[in-house]
């Protein structure tokens, strides 16, 4: 192994990397990220699972290698003469786990408030190229891991188990303190480089005020309920069931707003229904009731105001997601929009959207589609 190492080195590809290491930290980066979007799908396949556990259980070990390489224990082993490698294989770990978070979380967050945390996430993705030079660091080191551990066991828990409720999120976080502070105790009690370097009772203190504040966020609604995604929602003119499909017409918007299927502006005409239909993703054999909850501003009073709570329950398992519609009466012209929520009120998804009233069938844009 030790002969092949030098080969490396002398080579013209390892002369060039070492010319380069700079950027090395970019590619681990770039290559977590890659490797996720081209291979991650949905959370319950057994695929998507096995890597995303593999990633936890190797960051993990890593880690601990990386906080005990200096004792004399490893001394004349392999994992001491590979140990410069360690900060780039936690920074791959770090950087294709957050980036696999994203890419989940992108399906379940709205334009709503639950945007603040999926930004964290993306901040996390991003800064993670600068950590090569701050991963010594170990205060910050072990705050990352727990806030990756956090969004893992909240993901992985409910996807295993086939439930999705406050007692779990709640379940999730103290199995993912539980492990994190596990682990700092092990590597504490093993590692005298990592007893002289921090205070126990200030990193403890750090992963506390990270457990209460994703707490924080899940109390306020802050937190997308993962592993629930709104593929589809959209506003409508009129649904209808045929063979197991739903055909939808609807206001196309112009081709260049990508980030929303219908036109916000919804011309209506007297006693027409308006409808609201989505699509949401949950994995398999995972039931959740979702609702409807439709709003008006009020513009004498500046506040939305909630009209009403309408319910389904959605049956995991479709790729495009369960799908379900509700619809209202004689609404107000103006501002309107229904929030996709849980029965926790978790925010889904929101459907914006404006009522115009019209004398003559609205015909221009109209699309019928069928999910």
């Amino acid at each position: 192994m030790k002969r092949a190492l030098v080969r490396y080195r002398k080579s013209a590809f390892g002369t060039y990397i070492t010319r380069n290491q700079k950027y090395a930290p970019i590619l681990f980066f770039m290559g977590g990220f890659i490797f996720d979007t081209l291979t991650l799908g949905r959370i319950d396949r057994v695929y998507d699972t096995v890597v995303l556990c593999s990633h936890m259980t190797l960051v993990s070990i890593t880690l601990y290698l990386y906080n005990t390489v200096n004792n004399d224990k490893w001394e004349g082993t392999f994992i001491r003469r590979y140990s410069e490698y360690f900060p780039l294989a936690i920074q791959f770990f770090f950087g294709a786990l957050s980036s696999a978070f994203v890419i989940y979380f992108f399906r379940s967050v709205s334009m709503s408030k639950t945007m603040f945390f999926f930004i964290l996430l993306v901040l996390l993705l991003f800064a993670n190229e600068f950590l090569k030079k701050k991963i010594s660091n170990k205060y910050l080191q072990f705050s990352v891991y727990f806030f990756i551990s956090f969004t893992f066991f909240t993901f992985m828990i409910p996807t295993l188990i086939r439930q999705m409720n406050t007692f779990i999120f709640i379940i999730s976080g103290l199995v993912s303190l539980w492990s994190t502070l596990a682990l700092i105790r092990f590597i504490y009690k093993s590692s005298p480089s990592t007893r002289a370097e921090i205070s126990l009772k200030k990193l403890m203190g750090i992963i506390f005020s990270i457990y209460i504040t994703i707490n924080v966020f899940y109390y306020f609604n802050l937190i997308p309920p993962v592993p629930l995604a709104l593929d589809t929602g959209l506003v409508a003119h009129d649904v209808q069931k045929i063979n197991n499909e739903y055909i939808v017409t609807y206001e196309k918007d112009e081709w260049f707003v990508f980030w929303r299927k219908h036109n916000i502006n919804f011309h209506r005409q007297e006693n027409q229904r308006v409808y609201v239909f989505t699509s949401v993703f949950a994995p398999t054999d995972l039931k959740k009731s979702i609702f409807h909850r439709w709003k008006w501003f009020n513009p004498n009073t500046g506040d939305w105001e909630v009209t009403d709570d309408l319910g389904f329950e959605v049956a995991g398992g479709r790729d495009r997601g369960f799908r379900g519609y509700t619809y209202k009466s004689n609404l107000k012209e103006g501002q309107w929009k229904v929030d996709v929520i849980t029965e926790e009120e978790l925010v889904l998804g929101v459907v914006d959207f404006v009522i115009k009233n019209t004398a003559e069938p609205y015909k221009e844009g109209m699309v019928k589609r069928s999910f």
